[in-house]
């Protein structure tokens, strides 16, 4: 598995079969510097957490010029075939999707999930955590989403196992630095962590220090690579 930061919350995820977009806010965040068509190369499938601009981001172009398969909640799923997405793949809370070289689970996330158009608001479905589950042996990722903590986030671990966790950080949108820390510590069982939505604006945490802080007891491997920087993996 191949792991690559594309800033906030998008990650781009290489495995035998598979190459996987999660959340691609890439041509509107302001510190995402690269090239969208080279983060996109090879696409095969596009995940989504939630419908807010930030994390569905440049998903409707690059399904339309790839064919690359939308996965994620209903609501979103038919909103990005409406803008021409050519498949989709729609699950929710609860459900796994067999997606060929890895399945997709649904987890609970606590936030908000929409767009505004014609500044009318639009709901899209409840926000997700995505577990991500390589057919291949390789080790199961969970993307939170944009989350608060909650209890429940140790059924996931039970249910799922997951060894690489995608851990929301900014504050004032999801969880801050020592929230998520207490969340990865408690209930938990990963090998590498990595944060992510944060430093993107300025209303945000700028930095994950408070994060890796909060982990500095724990024997976790907690990773911060640079924006278009690939995460080291066991």
């Amino acid at each position: 598995m191949k792991l690559v930061w594309l800033g906030h919350s998008a990650f781009r995820v290489e495995l035998p079969g598979a190459v996987v977009l999660i959340d691609p806010f890439l041509s509107g965040n302001p510190k995402f510097s690269g090239d969208v068509a080279e983060a996109s190369r090879g696409v095969t499938h596009i995940l989504l957490t939630h419908g807010h601009d930030d994390h569905v981001g440049d998903a409707p172009q690059i399904a339309r010029e790839s064919g690359a398969q939308v996965v994620s909640n209903f609501e979103i799923c038919m909103h990005l075939q409406a803008q021409g997405a050519q498949s989709v793949n729609p699950g929710n809370t609860g459900g796994t999707i067999d997606c060929g070289p890895f399945f997709v689970s649904f987890t609970p996330a606590l936030h908000s999930s929409g767009t505004t158009e014609n500044g009318r608001s639009i709901y899209l479905g409840n926000p997700n955590g995505l577990v991500l589950t390589p057919k291949d042996g390789s080790p199961t990722l969970l993307h939170m989403g944009d989350t608060d903590i909650f209890s429940d986030m140790a059924l996931i671990r039970d249910l799922y196992a997951p060894k690489i966790g995608i851990v929301p950080i900014g504050d004032r949108f999801t969880m801050g630095a020592k929230t998520a820390a207490l969340a990865v510590r408690r209930f938990f069982d990963f090998e590498t962590v990595v944060p992510c939505h944060f430093g993107t604006f300025d209303v945000l945490d700028q930095t994950p220090d408070a994060f890796v802080a909060g982990l500095a007891s724990t024997i976790l491997r907690v990773e911060t690579p640079q924006i278009g920087g690939e995460v080291a993996l066991a």
